[in-house]
């Protein structure tokens, strides 16, 4: 009344196979933790490289430490110095810059900016659209004053 092993060995049937099922979970999990954490993750480290780059002297920066102060000077690629406090200057690492507060303009913009305001300074009084309609056009346009 024995059972024969060659009975038993037969009964046991799928077991000698490779089957892709059983690794489906596993693939779908993978997908899932890329999408929810690997993507997101690689584009915030993205981000903050782009905005270590572009740090310029007058920026308000905080440190990874919680130090708030504006940078003074760009030492080299890898360094800043911060000034924290008012005669007070600290050498920065770049990378431990965690946000930038209030950024500086370009050099560029700053001349261009400081060209308009020159045109529209308080002494050329009626060059502007108000100037005109409350009669103090003194302007290119033909007008007597």
């Amino acid at each position: 009344m024995l059972i024969s092993p060659a009975y038993a060995q037969a009964a046991g049937g799928g077991q000698g196979g490779f089957d892709i099922v059983a690794l489906l979970p596993l693939i779908l999990i993978f997908v899932v933790f890329y999408f929810l954490l690997i993507r997101p993750q690689q584009k915030r480290m993205k981000e903050h490289r782009s905005m270590v780059q572009a740090l310029r002297r007058g920026d308000r920066v905080v440190t990874a430490g919680g130090l708030i102060g504006t940078v003074t000077k760009v030492v080299n690629d890898n360094e800043l110095q911060v000034e924290v406090a008012e005669g007070v200057r600290v050498r920065v690492v770049r990378s431990t810059v965690q946000e930038v507060l209030s950024k500086t303009e370009p050099a560029e913009k700053q001349q261009e900016q400081g060209k308009q305001q020159a045109a529209n300074d308080p002494g050329d009084k009626g060059k502007g659209l108000m100037g005109k309609l409350l009669g103090g056009g003194s302007g290119n346009d033909g007008s007597k004053s």
